[in-house]
């Protein structure tokens, strides 16, 4: 086994490896011109040489007069300007004319181009004009506008200005229609407000569905009043053990309609008919000896079925898909169907068609991890590719018949997977996704037989065996999921390591604003102007070049740091629990 110091030495020398190959290591970065900033990038930008447009004590907001779903967007960009800015920014309809000193939110004079969910953004001298066809255009246009004022503007208290908003003129439009994370809350139970606080993360970049993971072996998250001992019972843990917990279905009513403010479907699973475990253990007669299991809160899989032979199991699912369907205004219900060991290849056939049809009596379109297609799938049915090959024979027969398939390749989308060896949380089965890795592939290209228009959507699934609360979430999905954000929502002709890397590095100042613990990779150069410069504490700027021992005092991104033993090259602030470095707090 090696020593603590063997480790430390084996990731300085990984380090120094990487300096010689050529790749920057994070270090203070000259701010990115905002409209090289843009991620996802936009369709096509054109600049206003010499022109901007100031933000100012007197702006205001005008909306598509008339209409309510406009006026929400004017009303949800004042809430993310006026903390930062000071500014009153009051929202009121739009005159026949855009009027100076404003930010315009209009429903006419979008090009054709842009669709249901692109805009164009037009700012001048005068004002800011955001056209689209839809409101869900309005709120993408709006996500780029905040992309073009400094990240400070993101600040929950008031930052000194100037404001100030290049002038250009923006067509957008999303590659995919769907663009979606996952968040799975039954091996770690998720509050409400974690999950409003990573929909805040997940829209800003333009993501359009979050996918709910409300039930495993470890615990079941959902109220179902036809079966209570599922949540006070099969919720009652989690991984590791402790309290565990479940969303009260005005609670999930809440996050549903908090997500749709933001533009954002909520996508609610029930895996089966493995991963079952808290639902076998809350009601025995779901097994098929009678005879309840243990709770568990180890993180083992394929070891639990529902009976598929008893008819029970499909009055439950009937009655979990009837109230969960009328709980969700959105048009999908995902059923899970990965990793059923316990299930016979037979029955598992047998109950994949016998639960189709009760999901489309709920009215709903399924989404189910590909393994479902090992049955025959209506078209209207969505397989999600989470295997690490590029082909299943499954998924191809599915397109074959009309499906979309939504990609989350685990080797590539699964946020829950380790960056390197010496990152403090996440697994490693499927393999290290460093941001690179997460970036460099197409998933219009992807999988043998899944052409780009059978392609849905991509999708970053955050499993939570490892992760327990808000910074662990923000730790594994950030940078990535702006990786993720940019395959589906950019078009392919644009992608560009380089120049992602360099606009990923300018969204730092903007995430430190905002709190988000982000992992700070060695293959980005992070842009550490506005509120995160180096060097503002007395001490001296951190080097990455620089020999450090026990005991020297350093300043990097506005804190103070202490060297705990001997280092070069290994950041503060971007290895956890294994870091050599302790935060010192603030300057």
């Amino acid at each position: 086994m090696k020593t603590p110091f063997a480790r430390r030495l084996g990731r300085t020398l990984a380090v120094l490896a990487l300096i010689g190959a050529s790749i920057p290591l994070s270090s203070a970065a000259a701010a990115t011109p905002a409209l090289q900033s843009i991620v996802p990038v936009p369709v096509s930008v054109t600049p206003a040489a010499g022109v901007s447009f100031p933000l100012a004590a007197t702006t205001k907001i005008v909306t598509e007069a008339g209409s309510a779903p406009a006026k929400q967007v004017g009303d949800y960009l004042a809430g993310v300007l006026r903390p930062s800015t000071g500014f009153a920014l009051p929202v009121s309809d739009a005159p026949a004319s855009v009027p100076s000193d404003s930010i315009a939110l209009l429903l006419s004079g979008a090009p054709a181009t842009v669709g249901t969910q692109g805009y164009q953004l037009v700012s001048t001298a005068s004002s800011v004009t955001v056209r689209a066809q839809t409101a869900d255009g309005l709120f993408a246009g709006v996500q780029t506008l905040r992309q073009l004022l400094p990240g400070r503007v993101e600040s929950p208290a008031v930052q000194p200005g100037p404001w100030s908003v290049p002038g250009a003129t923006i067509v957008d439009y999303p590659r995919f229609g769907y663009r979606g994370a996952m968040l799975d809350v039954a091996r770690h139970f998720h509050p409400v407000s974690t999950v409003k606080r990573y929909l805040d993360e997940l829209a800003q970049y333009k993501i359009n569905n979050l996918h709910l993971h409300l039930a495993d072996d470890q615990g079941w998250r959902i109220q179902i009043d036809s079966w209570p001992r599922l949540t006070t019972y099969g919720g009652s843990t989690q991984v590791g053990g402790g309290a565990g917990g479940y969303y009260t279905k005005a609670q999930y009513t809440d996050i549903v309609n908090y997500a749709a403010s933001r533009h954002i479907t909520i996508i609610p699973e029930i895996d089966m008919p493995g991963h079952v475990n808290a639902a076998l253990a809350s009601y025995a007669e779901l097994n098929c000896n009678g005879v309840a299991p243990a709770l568990r809160t180890d993180t083992a899989v394929g070891y639990s079925s529902l009976c598929i032979s008893k008819g029970i199991t499909y009055t439950f699912i009937a009655d979990v898909l009837r109230e969960l369907a009328a709980l969700t205004p959105g048009p999908y219900i995902h059923i899970g169907g990965d990793e059923a060991s316990s299930t016979s290849a037979a029955d598992y056939v047998t109950f994949v068609n016998k639960v189709l049809p009760l999901v489309a009596a709920t009215g709903k379109s399924v989404v189910g991890w590909h393994d479902i297609a090992k049955a025959s799938l209506p078209a209207s049915a969505s397989p999600q590719f989470w295997g690490t090959s590029t082909s299943d024979a499954g998924v191809s027969t599915a397109v074959s018949r009309g499906s979309k398939v939504i990609l989350s390749p685990a080797n590539k989308a699964y946020l829950d997977m380790k960056y390197n060896s010496s990152t403090p949380i996440g697994l490693s089965w499927a393999g290290y996704i460093e941001v690179q890795d997460a970036y460099n592939w197409n998933p219009g290209a992807y999988l043998s037989g899944v052409g780009e228009s059978a392609v849905r959507g991509v999708e970053s699934p955050l499993w939570t065996e490892t992760v327990a609360t808000p910074a662990d979430v923000d730790y594994l999905a950030f940078p990535r999921l702006a990786a993720h954000a940019e395959l589906g929502w950019s078009p392919w002709s644009t992608h560009d390591w380089t120049a992602f890397r360099t606009r990923l590095g300018a969204q730092a100042p903007r995430w430190v604003a905002q709190s988000i613990n982000f992992y700070r990779s060695s293959q980005v150069s992070w842009d550490t102007g506005g509120t995160t410069n180096p060097g503002t504490c007395t001490d001296s700027a951190w080097s990455a070049s620089q020999v450090y021992t026990g005991g020297n005092v350093v300043s990097h991104n506005g804190h103070k740091w202490t060297a705990k033993w001997w280092t070069q090259g290994e950041e503060p602030g971007t290895t956890g629990e294994w870091g050599v470095w302790t935060d010192n707090g603030a300057c």
